[in-house]
């Protein structure tokens, strides 16, 4: 087997790693508001964060149009725990994790648990296709070019570095937990929403 086939063979499941794991926009969302760019897949790396009640930020404010044109506001969700996803249509890992956000949601939205989406990318017909094919029933905020003032709102609480990422805020509207990629499965969101919920 000459030396090219090798470093082929090689390759080729490093690159569907990356491609699954996340899609990330340049060296974080903020470098690309400011270039202009659309850089495609970088790894993001999976990882939770956690952040105790008594060191958490201010509650995260902000509002946008949803897919439908709608208003949505962060007043919408106060006083409920909530799952707030970053995606868009084209990235892999985001189209990978939305059966588990479905399940999550119908599981949690009975106990009072708030789901939003945020666009990063797409326009209005394909999140409605997106929302669609994978049978999702909460609003996503589109927040592309051109303002991202949704992204801005959370970036200056919690580093967001890829799409998908996947955020779980307290009653207070506060950031509980994160996860920078794409999410382990339906049980890793699941214990994060319900030890949010448990908190006092």
């Amino acid at each position: 087997m000459n030396r090219r086939r090798i470093a082929a063979l090689v390759a080729a499941p490093l690159i569907a790693l990356v491609a699954l794991t996340g899609c990330s926009e340049g060296n974080g969302i903020a470098d690309e508001w400011n270039e202009g760019s659309g850089k495609n897949y970088v790894a993001g790396d999976g990882s939770s964060l956690s952040i105790p009640p008594a060191e958490r930020s201010k509650p995260v404010v902000y509002e946008g149009k949803t897919e439908h044109g709608e208003d949505f506001s962060s007043a919408d969700t106060l006083g409920s725990v909530t799952v707030v996803n970053f995606w868009y249509a084209g990235c892999p890992p985001c189209r990978a994790e939305a059966p588990d956000l479905k399940k999550a949601y119908d599981e949690f939205t009975p106990k009072g648990v708030k789901f939003v989406g945020v666009n990063t990318r797409d326009e209005q017909a394909q999140a409605q296709q997106f929302a669609e094919e994978f049978k999702l029933e909460y609003p996503s905020v589109m927040d592309t070019a051109g303002g991202r003032a949704v992204q801005k709102a959370f970036a200056g609480q919690v580093p967001l570095n890829a799409v998908p990422t996947t955020l779980v805020l307290d009653k207070e509207g506060r950031v509980a937990h994160r996860v920078l990629g794409m999410l382990a499965g339906e049980s890793q969101l699941r214990t994060l929403i319900n030890e949010t919920l448990d908190e006092k």
